[in-house]
């Protein structure tokens, strides 16, 4: 073995595997992200290609599926791979890059607790690299062997599989068991008549997941299932939490399938997630897309608002063939990328009825007040908008798209419209509906509302809202995650400065919300875009605790006010809550101590 090369930088960013369907491929496979210093020409990329075929042949892969996704900060290369040779293929993508780019990686690449480092293939010549990348293909082969003939045999029976790192489950829900992959059955020992699987919904979009989430699940909970759902908040299982934290990922989505008790499944699915590991579902009834806006560009290759849409429309991937995908006629690049997508059945929501109508049928939305579901055959009149608690009204406009998606969706999970409407009728009403989003308190004549705005959009929504209900002034909290551009920031600070607010408490995203930036970092730039929109630096506090902000703003607070309080760290919006509900079975009054 020799190393023909030193060492040279890692040219890619980022290099993970993909463990279902995902944007590239309908099948597992591998990507990585190239350095943004790196000049990935198609010279290059044809190297890169030759070599991926290469070390495919001489694992004895049928034909690699390749797919290269150029964007602003380097380009993405993947590679379809069989599901049981995930690791080997990362190896392969590596080595072909650095092979492509005529590098060689370091010596010392993979490091184990129990083990020591392993040379990368890419370290060593190319009939060396291959050597290793073969005993490495193999010997994941022979070790994920038991795992296999147990998904070959669940294809079989007909039966959803799940596997992860540590457990492997068949079926789902109620019909499903689950074994850690050092105690594997054999698949003559599986008892595959009491396997089977159990309805399910994915939910994904920019804003509303977790709303529309937790009223679908109400939906089929009318209609008579015990459901599970998991989301940004969770995970949920026949009404009770029995996970805490940001559960709208994989890991979510299989606790929820693997809950001995669930018969119906509603599962917020992230981009992170999607893009991350891909899809953890399929065979699912239902999948939403509520709708698309700015967040989160520049990660993982995602610039602009089609790619966004893109990666959501990856959830169309996981539906059984008769499966429903309901998507939001009233978001212009939603419909165009739908245009592209072929054979999948689609409904269409909008706040009013008539443009979802006009993409097709199935279809849901408002005609003179009133939320009409048609299904082609048939129209349902559910009740008045006005009359939902959770339009407010009416005023919440952007919760109607949340209503009429999941109705739809909950149609096509076979609940009946009477059950719709039952639910629809009181949903909203109780602040235990739907924690952390939209939840209401009068306290005195102040009205106080807590939602999970985020982004330029969300907060556009609830300032919309805020506008109809507002009597005197106005304050706010505002801050954001870590993890987005500077540009982001600011525009989250001109979407509030344009509400025209009285006062802007600036604060902390905290724990892991900071995502690499100091403390304080993001409150001063939306402070500095708030002054230089016209808002005096008195009416901009720095109060970095969310909860203290929160605090602080029932302090300033005086009758006829309207505070608005986005929080979104767990702990403090349960220490918030606490609060306001202690402050209102009291009888607070505002400028008394709370």
């Amino acid at each position: 073995m020799s190393v023909v090369d030193a060492p040279s930088p890692v040219p890619f960013t980022d290099s993970r595997r993909l463990t279902g369907a995902n944007l590239y491929f309908d099948v597992p496979g591998v990507v990585l992200e190239t350095a943004p210093e790196v000049a990935f020409d198609a010279n290059a990329e044809a190297h890169w290609r030759a070599r991926v075929a290469q070390a495919g042949a001489a694992l004895g892969w049928p034909e690699v599926a390749l797919a290269v996704r150029r964007h602003a900060h380097g380009v993405n290369l993947a590679i379809a791979a069989p599901v049981d040779q995930l690791l080997a293929a990362t190896e392969v993508n590596e080595w072909a890059l650095h092979a492509a780019l005529g590098l060689r990686a370091g010596p010392e690449s993979v490091d184990g607790e129990d083990q020591p480092p392993r040379p990368h293939p890419a370290h060593f010549d190319d009939a060396e690299a291959l050597r290793l990348l073969q005993t490495s293909a193999q010997a994941e082969a022979a070790g994920n062997r038991p795992s296999c003939l147990l998904l070959d045999a669940a294809h079989a029976h007909q039966v959803p599989a799940r596997w992860d790192d540590a457990v492997l489950s068949l079926g789902e829900g109620e019909g499903a068991r689950q074994w850690p992959l050092a105690q594997l059955p054999t698949p003559d020992a599986v008892p595959w008549t009491e396997l089977h699987g159990v309805p399910k919904a994915l939910v994904t979009g920019s804003n509303g997941k977790t709303t529309t989430v937790r009223l679908l699940a109400a939906l089929l909970a009318e209609g008579g299932r015990k459901v599970g759902y998991s989301c940004t908040d969770g995970v949920v299982v026949d009404g009770v939490r029995t996970e805490g934290g940001d559960y709208s990922g994989p890991a979510g989505a299989r606790a929820v399938l693997r809950a001995p008790r669930v018969q119906a499944a509603v599962l917020e699915t992230a981009r992170g997630g999607l893009l991350r590991r891909g899809l953890a579902v399929d065979g699912a009834q239902a999948a939403i897309v509520t709708n698309v806006s700015d967040d989160h560009f520049g990660e993982y290759g995602i610039d602009t608002l089609a790619d966004l849409a893109e990666v959501k429309l990856v959830v169309a991937k996981a539906l059984a063939v008769d499966g429903l995908l309901v998507l939001n006629a009233g978001d212009p690049t939603l419909v165009a990328q739908a245009a592209k997508l072929q054979g999948t059945r689609i409904g269409w929501f909008a706040q009013e009825l008539e443009p979802a109508q006009a993409r097709g049928l199935p279809a849901c939305g408002v005609r003179n007040g009133r939320l009409i579901l048609c299904d082609g055959a048939s129209e349902f009149d559910l009740g008045a908008i006005a009359a939902m608690p959770l339009t407010v009204g009416g005023a919440a406009r952007y919760n109607i798209e949340n209503i009429a998606a999941a109705t739809l969706a909950a149609q096509a999970l076979g609940i009946v419209p009477g059950d719709c409407a039952r639910v629809l009728a009181r949903f909203g009403d109780s602040n235990a509906d739907n924690p952390g989003r939209l939840q209401r308190w009068h306290l005195g004549d102040v009205e106080v509302l807590l939602d999970y705005a985020h982004n330029p959009e969300g907060l556009h929504g609830l300032l919309e809202l805020a506008a109809t209900l507002r009597k005197g002034r106005l304050g706010i909290l505002l801050g954001h995650a870590g993890n987005r551009r500077e540009a982001d920031f600011r525009a989250v600070a001109h979407t509030v400065a344009r509400a025209k607010p009285e006062r802007v408490w600036l604060k902390d995203i905290g724990g892991n919300y900071l995502r690499g930036r100091a403390s304080g970092e993001v409150a001063h730039i939306l402070r500095e875009t708030l002054h230089a929109h016209g808002l005096p630096l008195e009416a901009l506090p720095v109060c970095l605790d969310e909860a203290e902000a929160a605090r602080e703003a029932l302090q300033w607070a005086q009758p006829g006010d309207l505070l608005l309080l986005p929080i979104h760290e767990p702990n403090k919006r349960e220490q918030v809550v606490a609060l306001l509900d202690q402050l209102q079975a009291k009888g607070w009054q505002p400028g008394t101590p709370l």
